[in-house]
């Protein structure tokens, strides 16, 4: 069973640049911002008040009305994404065996505006409860795993991975491993997150987490450059359907890439910092390129976590340099970051969803808003400043990290 391939037949997105797949990548190759000012609550008191929201968007074109009201922002962006990657895969519902077809879905947080609204509403009564019979379904994160299977009648296996900002990508790779251990045929996965509302603003702001560059939102998340001051905050879903390669090859689907390994580590140092000497990052690439039968020097592209914090960047850089040794100076490196934000849960899956089109474009998605070199980064490394470059990239590789020292990596491969 083991020798099972897993490819991806589907793609759907919803995020701050793009609220489908093909607007998302012509805004992340053509290097646009989704950072503004905050329209979903007003942060005028905040020390952030901008943030990567997504635009012009309209649940009810795509849910019915009654049917939204009953799901949180985060499950809502997650069912929009999955749609489009199951019409995208092509495949059809009538004739799939649906016992043998599962959600696994990514979400670090879960329903944190519903936590609020309900919480704040009974802090401002009488003390009577009075809370939504829908509250705690809208609220938990594995609620949009099964609304995603009950839209589709999927039966197979199905919960969602919760581990801050790699839950998405530990999504997909679990549903990596159900396909080739054999207990699934096909796999809808992804992540997503929906915290640009006042409790996480808060609370990221109380971390000093969050970059305060007010007077610029476009500018304000800055991978790699000297004058990051911390991240911008992110909303959106991203969604891929993965399958066995006979079942795809069987029903004629389009192949988009092939998973080739996974891996998952943990810092075991801090809460939020990371490992100083990005032992837990090193391991985790290690993990995957291992897993995959690869050496360093195949991997072409690298989106890395690269969140525009002080702390972060850095360490992420050494590991890559632990690993890939003078290849780190071949290879593209990108943080997709500086102009998505930080999706959190769903980070990990928009960034495959880039690695994705990467390999299938021939162009690298840039790392945007570069004005000051920073000492600490070798000017050998090539970290695809302000502009795509186009290069063939037959393999990929893309890294999240979260609070609790969780780290997750899967490599991405063309097709063959």
């Amino acid at each position: 069973m083991l020798s099972r391939r897993v490819v991806v037949t589907g793609l759907g997105a919803i995020t701050p640049i793009g609220n489908n797949v093909q607007d998302y990548w012509t805004a992340l190759s053509n290097g646009v911002s989704g950072a503004a000012l905050i329209t979903q609550f007003d942060a005028s008191k905040f020390k952030t008040r901008f943030a990567c929201e997504v635009k012009n968007f309209d649940v009810t074109q795509f849910i019915d009305r009654k049917e939204a009201r009953r799901m949180d922002r985060y499950a809502q962006l997650a069912m929009v994404a999955c749609d489009e990657a199951v019409k995208h895969c092509g495949i059809d519902l009538e004739k799939v065996n649906k016992d043998r077809v599962g959600v696994i879905w990514g979400s670090g947080i879960g329903g944190l505006k519903t936590f609020l609204d309900e919480v704040t509403s009974f802090a401002k009564g009488d003390g009577t409860p009075r809370f939504s019979p829908f509250f705690i379904p809208m609220m938990i994160a594995d609620i949009a795993a099964g609304l995603i299977s009950i839209r589709f009648g999927f039966r197979g296996p199905n919960f969602t991975t919760v581990s801050a900002c790699a839950s998405s990508t530990n999504a997909i790779s679990d549903a990596f491993y159900y396909i080739k251990m054999g207990k699934s045929d096909m796999m809808i996965t992804g992540g997503s997150e929906a915290c640009v509302n006042e409790a996480a603003v808060g609370g990221f702001n109380a971390m000093k987490a969050l970059s305060e560059r007010n007077e610029d939102p476009s500018t304000a998340s800055r991978p790699f450059d000297l004058d990051r001051n911390g991240f911008v905050l992110g909303e959106g879903a991203g969604a891929i359907v993965l399958e066995e390669l006979e079942h795809a090859l069987a029903r004629g689907a389009t192949i988009y890439g092939e998973i080739a390994g996974c891996g998952a580590s943990a810092d075991a140092y801090h809460l939020t910092a990371p490992h100083p000497e990005g032992l837990g990052a090193t391991s985790v690439m290690r993990c995957a390129l291992e897993e995959a039968g690869m050496k360093p020097e195949e991997i072409d592209y690298i989106n890395v976590h690269g969140t525009s914090t002080p702390l972060g960047d850095p360490q992420e850089v050494i590991a890559i340099q632990n690993i890939f040794g003078e290849h780190a100076f071949k290879v593209n490196i990108s943080s997709t970051k500086s102009m998505t934000g930080h999706l959190l849960g769903g980070a990990g899956a928009i960034e495959v969803l880039a690695c994705l089109m990467a390999i299938n474009t021939g162009v690298i998605p840039p790392t945007i808003n570069h004005f000051t070199d920073d000492p600490a980064f070798d000017t050998r490394l090539n970290l695809t400043f302000n502009k795509s470059q186009k290069r063939e990239v037959k393999v990929a590789l893309s890294n999240t990290f979260g609070f609790g020292g969780h780290n997750a990596s899967i490599i991405i491969k063309k097709y063959e």
